[in-house]
Order: structure tokens, then C-alpha cells, then sequence
């Protein structure tokens, strides 16, 4: 699904983890260096994305101070704060004038892993939307749309199923329409509707579940990001994948490497994370803005995400030592070979060294791999076949 937004809820006050979320909302809680709205974002960000919003309430400026107009994977976040509470529905309200899209809509206090791409793909009529169910082995405690069920890929109620709402959901634009201002429930005063009239579908995804809302949740989560390590694959851009044929900077003269589709799906299967790394000294030198790099790298995403290959990240240094000019006239840590991007990326995405791979096609990109102590492979025709037989 192309021209999707994404929104996330982040309006409640955290009232069961008490003083923890007595001078800060609960979504700005750290988990390790992270944010968890930030973690939540990471998730999604490798989507063709239009905008991300966040739907704030409780201490909503501490949000808005830290995410307005902040851009992740070139999509930029918008902060909405509520005057008064509204409620998980009466808050979409606020979005009715601002967005004009299908969107993605998420709970700013819980995380699961789950088939994003399935789950986007939904395009049916008669439908207003879609809800990812989880298992819920305390069903019969939970009020708020448990004992789901999935039937001919409709949700339904019974009594019998241990399946409950994961609090993610796609809608069409159209759904907005249901929603009026004032403070009400989704999960308790839209949703139970809808689907007795048989208007949502539903998937399932059996992974683990977590939500912030409880101390020891919380401190769950905390030590559940930390331990998993991923594994991720960096790729240099021009000469990896487009041809470098010059400080490169509109799709017009953009160049795909030949098999750099089929190279990327199978990276994309492997790995847990895929990124570009690259120096832009264009930039530097004056020929091309970062807004028109923008522009490209948002081109290519969007090229990619058509043929289902997500990169997850673009990382880019804008300075040249010499031959820049003003500001971008600087020797820095994170222009090749130099390794300060792919440290950041380690750090911020929990990357695990032996695990992770380099491309690229210059020395440069050779021994920034080195300095950051992961395996390095020169590009070639032969890509694809080369890393099958050695990772």
C-alpha cells in the first residue's frame, strides 16, 4: 500500500506505573538509550511512509519539544496535542483536517513484532480496516477487545478464543468519518460495532507481546531490548547500488546495479536490518542541497518499497575536508572511512558485530568496516552468490 501515514497515540497519563511517569509521559520512557515511542518509529520507519503523528495528551509538550518536525528515514513527525483528553477515539478526531491518507495506527505503550508487509497490504473494499490480534493468556480479565476471533479473515467475537486486540490497526481514510470530537473509546465504543457489522479483518501474530503499562512490563521491556541482538547488512550507495557515475543526486541520472533488486530481497530475508551508508560531499561542494538528496533517497525508498524491499535506514555524511564550503567544510568522524554512522547505528539499533556485514566498492568503505570490526566485501557482478557461500 503506497501514501500511508502513521500514527501513534501517546496521550495517556501512565497512571499504574505511578511516580514513574510522574514528570514525564509514559510513550518518553527510556528502554536502554531509546525513547519507547523511538522504538516503536524503528519499527516502522522502513515503510513508504507519508508522515508519522503523534496524538499526544498527558505532559504532550515534552513530546512535541523532543519529535516535532524531527524526520526518521526521511519522514517527518508531527506532534498533535490534545487541549483537553479525548480518549484512544476522540483524539483521531484532531486528525481529520491533516491527514490524507490510509494510516497505520499504534499504541504509543505497546510492541509487537508481526508480517508488516501482509498486514498493509489492504486494499478491500466494503472494509473500513484491519486489527492484528495476540494471545492473551489473561483474557477474561481484559476488557478491551479480548476474546477475538478470526473467520474467514473477519474478526468476530467469541467466548471460546483467547485472542485479543494487540492495539495496532490499518484503516482507510474513511474511517475518520466515524470518529466525532469528544472523549470515547475506540476499543470500547467504535471498534465493537464495526466489527459486529462485520466491517474489519484481522490477522494474528503469535509473537511476543509487550506492553509498558506495569512496573515489571516495563522493566520486561528494558531487558528484552537489550539482550536481543541484531544482525544487519550496511550498504555503500553509488557503486553499490546505483552506478557512480558523479556526485549522483536525482533520480533522473540514478542508475540501478544490476541484480541489486534481487540482492536486496534476499538481505532483507537474512538480516534483521538493512542500511545505506554513504558520503555525500556534494553537498559539501555546493552542487546539490540535503533537501534534493532528500528528495532522491525518499525516490529510492519508495522505488524499493513498491518491489517489497525495506531499507531500514539512510545514513549520509555531508562534509569534505577541503573542498567544502561553510558549515560542511569539516573533518569529521562520519564521512568514510571514518565510523561514527555505523557506531551510532550499533548502538541505536542494537546491532551485534559478528552478525553484520559491509558492501561497498572503495577502499574507504573497506577500512571504516574495519575500524568498526565487521566483515567487509568488496561489490561485484558476482554480489549475491558471494555472500550465499560466506555468511
Amino acid at each position: 500500500m503506497s501514501d500511508l501515514d502513521l500514527v501513534i497515540l501517546c496521550g495517556g497519563k501512565g497512571s499504574r506505573l505511578k511516580n514513574i511517569t510522574k514528570n514525564i509521559p509514559k510513550p518518553l520512557l527510556k528502554i536502554n538509550s531509546l525513547s519507547f515511542i523511538e522504538i516503536i518509529i524503528k519499527y516502522y520507519q522502513k515503510l513508504n511512509l507519508n508522515k508519522i503523528y503523534l496524538l499526544a495528551g498527558y505532559k504532550g509538550q515534552l513530546i512535541k519539544k523532543k519529535f516535532q518536525k524531527k524526520k526518521f528515514n526521511f519522514v517527518e513527525c508531527n506532534v498533535i496535542i490534545e487541549n483537553k483528553a479525548l480518549g484512544t477515539a476522540g483524539s483521531l478526531s484532531n486528525l481529520k483536517r491533516k491527514i490524507k491518507n490510509n494510516f497505520l495506527l499504534v499504541n504509543g505503550d505497546s510492541y509487537i513484532e508481526y508480517d508488516l508487509e501482509k498486514f498493509i497490504n489492504f486494499e478491500k473494499k466494503n472494509y473500513l480496516g484491519k486489527i492484528l490480534l495476540t494471545n492473551n493468556k489473561n483474557y477474561k480479565q481484559n476488557k478491551k477487545l479480548s476474546s477475538l476471533f478470526i473467520k474467514k479473515n473477519k474478526v468476530i467475537f467469541k467466548n471460546s478464543s483467547k485472542l485479543m486486540n494487540a492495539g495496532i490497526y490499518i484503516f482507510k481514510k474513511k474511517f475518520l468519518n466515524f470518529i466525532i470530537k469528544k472523549y470515547y473509546s475506540l476499543e470500547n465504543n467504535v471498534l465493537p460495532n464495526l466489527i459486529n457489522n462485520k466491517k474489519i479483518l484481522g490477522e494474528i501474530s503469535h509473537k511476543k507481546f509487550i506492553d509498558i503499562g506495569l512496573k515489571h512490563n516495563l522493566n520486561y521491556a528494558r531487558n528484552f531490548f537489550f539482550k536481543k541482538k541484531n544482525s544487519a547488512v550496511f550498504l555503500d550507495r553509488d557503486g553499490v547500488i546505483n552506478k557512480d557515475l558523479g556526485h549522483v543526486h536525482t533520480y533522473r541520472n540514478f542508475q540501478w546495479t544490476k541484480g541489486i533488486f534481487k540482492t536486496l530481497k534476499f538481505f532483507n530475508q537474512k538480516y534483521d536490518y538493512v542500511f545505506i551508508i554513504t558520503n555525500q560531499a556534494g553537498i559539501a561542494k555546493g552542487i546539490y542541497s540535503e533537501m534534493v538528496l532528500e528528495k532522491l533517497h525518499n525516490k529510492i525508498k519508495n522505488v524499493l518499497t513498491s518491489k517489497k524491499i525495506f531499507i531500514d535506514d539512510i545514513f549520509y555524511c555531508p562534509h569534505h575536508p577541503t573542498l567544502g564550503y561553510g558549515k560542511y567544510k569539516k573533518k569529521c568522524k562520519c564521512r568514510k572511512p571514518g565510523n561514527l554512522l555505523i557506531e551510532k547505528a550499533i548502538k541505536n539499533w542494537n546491532i551485534d558485530r559478528k552478525k553484520t556485514i559491509m558492501i561497498g566498492d572503495k577502499i574507504s568503505d573497506k577500512n571504516c568496516a574495519k575500524k568498526s570490526k565487521i566483515k567487509f566485501f568488496y561489490y561485484d557482478k558476482n554480489l549475491l552468490s558471494k555472500i550465499k557461500k560466506n555468511c
